[in-house]
């Protein structure tokens, strides 16, 4: 009779030995050889008259190796489910080579097998006190509004083509070649062409650029003529990684070939009915005050985005766990779809570590505080998501062809199981933040944009 033992053999580790006596495989063994005798086509014999005999002869080996394999595995799985064991994926077998099967010779076959257990915790900082958070309330300037509604006014506004630069938003259409601080191209050095606004210079070389028309050069050097985000820009653009600090001090040959400006659209009621076809607006003012909520309404989410990072590096690295790395790294070899050697699991191990903790924490939450979607809530989760797709918004809601299309994406297994999975990560989060205590403070974008992100080492 088959037996089954386990025994510990390192943290969350244990060792499960499987042993099957001929009378556990055999029967099974010569059912499937009748089976397969009856539905073999083998020439000399009519279909399903394949004397037994033969069977072993041909295929007696793969048979038996198989039902002594199906065996194991169904004793296996029956302990882990009546022990209830809590284990991670799927045991690993121990056997470093294969067995020598023999039909001829049944005998008792004992198989090794390791496996990983999940840990008993407590999520701590979740504890009344424990936990303190900023949520940051950003207000949008008078200046941010401006340059919004200017940033609306060009996007909608029309070309035309001055004939010599004279404004900071003149578009320039540029060839850059590579030269020598003397303006001598270099044979063979880097030609691009570009399209860059006058103000995307630095002030100097607006001030030489100004008056110049098409056909007009200039020589510069790469470094001094652009801010640090956007000399990252221009090397990238010329092929250069965006830190490369030689390619910086490279000279161009800066060649204009057409001069643009693109007229403003005029602040009226035609071009607030544009931006906004669902809102009666009528005047500047109210114009500026829908712009206003809008900017504030994007840093909400932004916020709130933060925030619910702030939450997940909490969890995950202050939540005392013990895993079992060492049974970890080893399925992380064989595990995936391609086997890894051992370095590639180290390597890989601390972002897998990383969310392996976030998986059992959330898991643990959703399940004990009985955190759930219903099919209502997943049905309106996926039409937000069908109309963020589209760009549309309220545009779209009602449309005759919405529900039909709505009804196909439900019957998608994997859309409802993402969609699922992050409608009922949001639903924690913001159950989360009911548990932590939160201090507000309010900033500034440029002052948000600058805040260092919560960050922690994978390594526990």
């Amino acid at each position: 009779m088959a037996t089954v033992t386990r025994e510990n053999i390192g943290l969350l580790n244990d060792k499960i030995t499987v042993k099957v006596s001929q009378e556990d495989y055999l029967p099974n063994f010569d059912k499937a050889v009748k089976q397969f005798s009856k539905a073999a086509n083998i020439p000399g014999f009519r279909k399903g008259m394949v004397p037994a005999g033969m069977v072993k002869k041909m295929h007696g080996q793969a048979l038996f190796a198989d039902e002594v394999l199906k065996t194991v595995e169904k004793e296996l799985m029956g302990y882990l489910q009546n022990e209830k064991l809590d284990i991670f994926a799927q045991p690993l077998s121990l056997e470093k080579e294969s067995k020598n099967f023999d039909f001829n010779k049944p005998e008792e076959y004992a198989f090794d097998f390791e496996v990983g257990l999940k840990p008993s915790f407590e999520v701590s900082p979740l504890e009344s006190g424990k936990t303190t958070l900023t949520r940051y309330k950003i207000k949008a300037t008078d200046a941010e509004v401006e340059e919004e509604v200017k940033r609306l006014q060009i996007k909608g506004g029309n070309m035309t083509e001055p004939e010599a630069i004279d404004n900071e938003d003149n578009v320039l259409n540029v060839e850059f070649e590579e030269c020598d601080a003397q303006g001598n191209v270099i044979e063979g050095g880097i030609k691009k062409d570009n399209s860059l606004l006058l103000k995307y210079f630095s002030a100097s070389l607006q001030e030489q650029l100004k008056g110049k028309k098409t056909g007009d050069t200039l020589v510069f050097q790469l470094a001094p003529s652009f801010d640090a985000e956007r000399l990252g820009w221009i090397l990238k653009d010329l092929g250069f990684d965006e830190k490369d600090e030689a390619a910086a001090q490279k000279y161009f040959k800066l060649t204009i070939t057409k001069v643009g400006l693109i007229e403003k659209r005029e602040l009226n009621e035609a071009f607030f009915k544009e931006i906004y076809p669902n809102e009666n607006i009528t005047t500047e003012e109210a114009f500026k005050a829908k712009l206003k909520e809008e900017i504030e309404k994007y840093w909400d989410s932004e916020s709130r985005n933060r925030l619910h990072n702030d939450l997940f590096e909490t969890l995950v690295h202050e939540t005392a766990m013990e895993l079992p790395k060492d049974f970890l790294k080893r399925w992380l070899q064989t595990g995936g779809e391609k086997p890894k050697t051992a370095e590639e699991a180290e390597k890989e191990y601390p972002n897998f570590d990383h969310q392996l903790r976030w998986t059992l924490i959330s898991d643990k939450l959703i399940r004990e505080n009985q955190l759930e979607v219903s099919f209502e809530e997943l049905r309106e989760g996926a039409k937000q998501k069908l109309l963020g797709y589209y760009g549309a918004g309220a545009a779209l809601d009602g449309a005759d062809w919405l529900d039909s299309y709505l009804d196909r994406l439900m019957q998608d297994e994997k859309f409802v199981d993402q969609t699922y999975r992050e409608m009922v990560t949001q639903k924690l989060f913001e159950w989360a933040e009911t548990k932590v205590d939160l201090k507000e403070e309010e900033i500034t974008a440029e002052e948000f944009a600058k805040l260092p992100h919560k960050h922690h080492h994978h390594e526990h």
